[in-house]
């Protein structure tokens, strides 16, 4: 019986296990396209990983009232666990007249998760995130899966553009129309003879 062994260890110990998957969620949050590709157990480990952080952002997202700064900032520091955190020590190595290192990209994936995605699901009660299968790898016959983001971009583009290919123009549906009833008629006109 396997009992108690809900996640997937993936080859590595629990430290490297748990910076590998804030570093995939770093990367997902924080790609222009709201994807990226990995392989199939990896993805299968970081969907409800990247998951409970959106879940925290779409909390911060709904609260409203005298808590809503407050609460807001205790969500935000409950997500930060999800992501590197930023330059350790920065002010610390700028000295006067130095520009300070830039910020690291789990600090950009915070405040891309609380300021977009957070307004982004807001309405959505789950399910942020989808799995893609590729196939295999050539090089060592992995399984690769692309995990993305739902409702993104490209997605609200081609529902569009779907919409517009099945609405069609007013004006081809009423010549058609027309052209289906002069049709009609003279296949009944040609009956009746």
């Amino acid at each position: 019986m396997r009992h108690l062994k809900a996640h997937r260890k993936l080859g590595r110990t629990t430290e490297h296990r748990i910076s590998m998957l804030r570093n995939l969620a770093t990367s997902l949050i924080n790609s222009r396209d709201d994807r990226i590709v990995t392989t199939l157990p990896k993805a299968k480990e970081l969907r409800p990983f990247v998951e409970k952080a959106i879940t925290l952002s779409r909390r911060a997202a709904s609260l409203e009232g005298n808590t809503a700064e407050v609460g807001g900032l205790h969500l935000r520091r409950q997500a930060a666990g999800f992501f590197h955190a930023g330059n350790y020590r920065r002010a610390a190595a700028t000295r006067r007249g130095q520009t300070p290192p830039p910020r690291t990209a789990g600090v950009a994936a915070i405040r891309r998760l609380f300021d977009e995605l957070g307004e982004r699901f807001k309405d959505r009660p789950g399910g942020y995130t989808r799995i893609i299968k590729m196939g295999r790898r050539t090089g060592d016959g992995a399984e690769l899966a692309i995990i993305e983001l739902v409702d993104n971009a490209r997605e609200k583009e081609a529902q569009a553009s779907a919409r517009k290919r099945t609405k069609g123009s007013p004006k081809k549906k009423a010549e058609t129309k027309a052209t289906g009833i002069a049709a009609d008629k003279k296949e009944e006109a040609g009956n009746e003879e």
